[in-house]
């Protein structure tokens, strides 16, 4: 017998399954890490995750932890972000890496897809206007590239305009020298990582996952 078959079952993790699609077992596992994140309080804040040891060293460690306060990510058409979270949009939100299962249709597969390119455009899209600014995938490179030690902040600003102005010609072609390329739209966004396996890298087998190492 598997040590999650013997576990109590709230009577609110039927209605969480059904809402984001985990298993009752796999809300037990994530309700346990929640608590613990939460010091055993009824929600969520930002300084939680700060206390996440190996996100202290994540150069995107901000985006991350923001991404689970953007009503945006709730799948409720929120704008806007929140001070602190319950349990059930702790999970909406994690319900993003969730694994696709085997059986899924062609569109199933492609409405997943595009909703986990969502996810990761919306935590770039960090003042929520509906583009990826240069200034926001400067800002993300610079974090990437300065915190690695790889080379200083003005290479990275170098080529991060360079990368703009890249991603700028795929997306809408060729552009006059006088053109401004006002930033990434979602459109844009899924076009070009049209050929990025995205499912199962932004995934979590999360019924193979020690309480006291998720979310790390």
């Amino acid at each position: 017998m598997g040590a999650f078959q013997s576990a109590p079952t709230h009577p609110e993790y039927t209605d969480l399954a059904e809402k984001t699609g985990f298993s009752v077992e796999q809300i037990s596992v994530l309700h346990k890490r929640f608590k613990q994140l939460s010091h055993n309080e009824d929600t969520l804040r930002s300084e939680h995750f700060k206390e996440i040891p190996d996100l202290a060293c994540n150069p995107i460690r901000s985006q991350i932890i923001q991404a689970f306060f953007d009503k945006r990510n709730f799948r409720q058409n929120g704008e806007g972000t929140v001070e602190e979270i319950s349990l059930e949009e702790f999970l909406v939100v994690m319900s993003h890496f969730k694994p696709p299962s085997r059986h899924l249709t062609q569109e199933q597969r492609q409405a997943i897809r595009r909703e986990k390119l969502r996810f990761l455009f919306n935590m770039h899209d960090t003042d929520n206007d509906g583009t990826i600014t240069l200034e926001e995938y400067r800002h993300v490179v610079e974090e990437l590239l300065s915190r690695s030690g790889a080379v200083g902040k003005e290479t990275a600003k170098c080529i991060a305009d360079a990368a703009m102005l890249e991603v700028a010609s795929i997306s809408v072609g060729h552009m006059e020298p006088d053109e401004f390329y006002e930033g990434i739209t979602f459109d844009h966004f899924f076009k070009l990582l049209c050929g990025f396996e995205i499912e199962s890298r932004m995934s979590i087998r999360f019924l193979n996952v020690d309480t006291t190492t998720l979310c790390k």
